[in-house]
């Protein structure tokens, strides 16, 4: 009996990612937020697939290619004493300016809210943005910490001892899909 669930196919995956980037638009168009005022940055590694295929998107239906950059957390996660070994560093990349922009923050899943916390430290120390929106591929309850989407593509029920996997083109997979796997044990 295998433990995996596919809960988003590959077109349910387009389908969430353009309906996002149409969402974000109309509420940046709706903030009086122009082009050069919006920023999309992807939380590594999860979020930076999604977040290249958002500015895309964003690109296509506002007719400017907004900056993009990227975040790795490691440091800034609030477990790293419990974690015992050195943290995996991978490169945080933010060339444009933070301060007074819109920054759209990507993830692939919300779950704990712990991840968009240390985001939100490591982003303000590149400036103070004048908003962030987060926009998250699948959001799965079980929160730990007062953080919530401002968009997402899909909402899944996963209980505690489940894994939302979010499987993307870019990173090796063989098709895009939403994967809830049961842990072993």
């Amino acid at each position: 009996m295998s433990r995996d669930r596919v809960a988003l196919s590959a077109e349910a995956v387009a389908v969430a990612v353009r309906r996002m980037a149409a969402e974000i638009g109309d509420r940046a168009r709706a903030a009086g937020a122009g082009p050069a005022d919006l920023a999309v940055v992807g939380i590594r590694r999860g979020g930076v697939h999604l977040a290249e295929r958002l500015r895309a998107l964003l690109a296509k239906g506002g007719g400017t290619l907004p900056p993009i950059g990227t975040l790795d957390i490691a440091l800034y996660r609030d477990d790293l004493a419990e974690r015992g070994s050195a943290p995996v560093v991978g490169p945080t990349d933010i060339r444009f300016p933070v301060q007074g922009r819109t920054i759209v923050l990507v993830d692939d899943v919300l779950y704990t809210g712990r991840t968009v916390r240390a985001a939100l430290s490591e982003l303000v120390d590149f400036g103070r943005p004048r908003r962030v929106w987060l926009a998250v591929l699948v959001d799965r309850g079980g929160r730990e910490l007062p953080i919530a989407a401002d968009f997402a593509g899909a909402r899944l029920e996963a209980g505690e001892g489940e894994d939302v996997q979010v499987l993307l083109r870019e990173a090796g997979a063989a098709e895009d899909a939403v994967v809830v796997r049961r842990r072993a044990g």
